[in-house]
């Protein structure tokens, strides 16, 4: 378990995040809290591009804003060639960024069901 100021620190990047892909359009934006369940991070924000092409421009929003509003550059980063289901990951935060097709496969809001998402 990690100590208040930790978890808010997540939290406002996670908070961060949702914003910068939904002001990108990026669709149907959930933060899922998954530190008790996972326990490797805080927290999933999970979004959904149209297509491979915006897949790619949130990623580099993401990890551009980011970096400049906070000074953090992600520990790994994949699936930016495939743009199909692309993976952002911050230590703290995970940003997953699916295309329609790959999100409805993957069912990732299933895995974590009994988990509610908080706002943002």
């Amino acid at each position: 378990m990690t100590n208040a100021p930790d978890q808010t620190d997540s939290l406002e990047l996670a908070q961060l995040v949702a914003r910068i892909l939904d002001e990108k359009k990026g669709e149907e934006i959930l933060i899922l809290p998954v530190g008790d369940v996972v326990g490797i991070t805080e927290y999933f924000v999970v979004a959904t591009a149209s297509n491979p092409r915006l897949a790619g421009a949130l990623n580099d929003a993401v990890l551009g804003d980011v970096r400049e509003l906070t000074g953090r550059g992600p520990l790994r980063s994949e699936g930016h060639r495939e743009k199909s289901w692309i993976l952002v990951d911050y230590g703290d935060v995970v940003v997953h960024i699916f295309v329609e097709e790959s999100r409805r496969f993957y069912e990732i809001e299933r895995l974590y069901k009994d988990i509610v998402p908080v706002s943002w």
